[in-house]
């Protein structure tokens, strides 16, 4: 769950009295605790409401108030965003803290409305409405699409968070066969990732699309011994534009697992994720025609297949 936990005003806040020294490396050693527990999302400080306006909605019409504002202790003067596992958590947490104001003060837990608790009315358009609006705000460029069931062959590796970069020499030794694979479908190319462990290792392919085995054929298209064939199903997936250099997609992954998923409440399906390799892709430059497709479980929540 997420909360957003309040640091009400107090008088010494609201006079725009700075925190001393003492106080801010108090403050930085627990928001590094809170880093290094893997709860800290957000947190800043604001300034008094003297720099600060209220707009009143009234029909159509729309009144301004500047600050300050009067009453003190319903007011905010900074904020946390937290994922934790339970409120009674949160509380513990916020025990922790040093106290934020000069004097007595008080720092309020407020829950975060998840996408699943708006319930129907919240529809699946909706929903992809507002995680490609979310993904937008971190800098991703985000459609949704259905896709067909493919059938992969290719280069299998297993690889771990330390070993990846090893990603790329991969490429190299598959590269020499795209176009020269029987049964190939198109000339786009796949890295498909699945099989992520506990421990974030995981089993990466390089390949293409190929024709579906059909049982009522007598022979099928014959392929190198050392390759891998992996069937994607079917379904919806979230398709994200990778539109920098080849060596920085590894930056944008990290993004979407480590920030937008998690941040948005988007549910990932138990199947691969997938690179996309269109034919607007330069080997040469590192440019162009570079997509990562993620499966969305449309029902039920399931977790995601991420190597992170």
């Amino acid at each position: 769950m997420k909360v957003m936990v309040i640091v009400k005003a107090s008088r010494s806040s609201e006079a725009g009295e700075m925190p001393s020294e003492q106080l801010l490396a108090e403050m930085g050693n627990y928001n590094e605790q809170l880093v290094n527990a893997g709860l800290m999302l957000a947190g800043e400080g604001l300034h008094p409401s003297s720099k600060g306006a209220r707009v009143r909605f009234s029909g159509k019409n729309r009144t301004v108030t500047r600050g300050p504002f009067a009453e003190t202790h319903e007011l905010i003067a900074g904020f946390w965003m937290w994922k934790v596992d339970s409120m009674e958590e949160a509380i513990d947490w916020v025990k922790r803290a040093p106290n934020p104001m000069l004097e007595d003060s008080e720092i309020e837990i407020r829950q975060v409305f998840e996408p699943d608790e708006f319930g129907a009315e919240f529809t699946p358009e909706l929903r992809e409405q507002e995680f490609r609006l979310r993904g937008q705000s971190l800098g991703l460029a985000v459609r949704f699409e259905e896709s067909p069931e493919l059938v992969i062959a290719g280069i299998k590796e297993s690889y771990s968070m330390e070993s990846r970069h090893k990603i790329p020499t991969q490429w190299e030794h598959f590269a020499p066969h795209i176009g020269k694979i029987a049964g190939q479908v198109g000339n786009d190319a796949f890295g498909v990732c699945w099989n992520a462990k506990p421990n974030c290792d995981f089993d990466y392919l390089s390949g293409v699309a190929i024709v579906a085995r059909d049982s009522s054929q007598s022979t099928e298209p014959e392929l190198p011994s050392s390759f891998t064939i992996l069937e994607l199903p079917a379904g919806r997936y979230a398709v994200v534009t990778h539109s920098g250099h080849v060596k920085s997609l590894p930056m944008t992954l990290e993004k979407i697992w480590t920030q937008w998923i998690p941040e948005s409440g988007m549910k990932v399906a138990k199947a691969p994720n997938f690179e996309r390799y269109t034919k607007e892709f330069d080997p040469k430059t590192g440019f162009g025609g570079m997509e990562i497709w993620i499966p969305i479980a449309t029902s039920q929540p399931d977790e995601a297949t991420s190597p992170d």
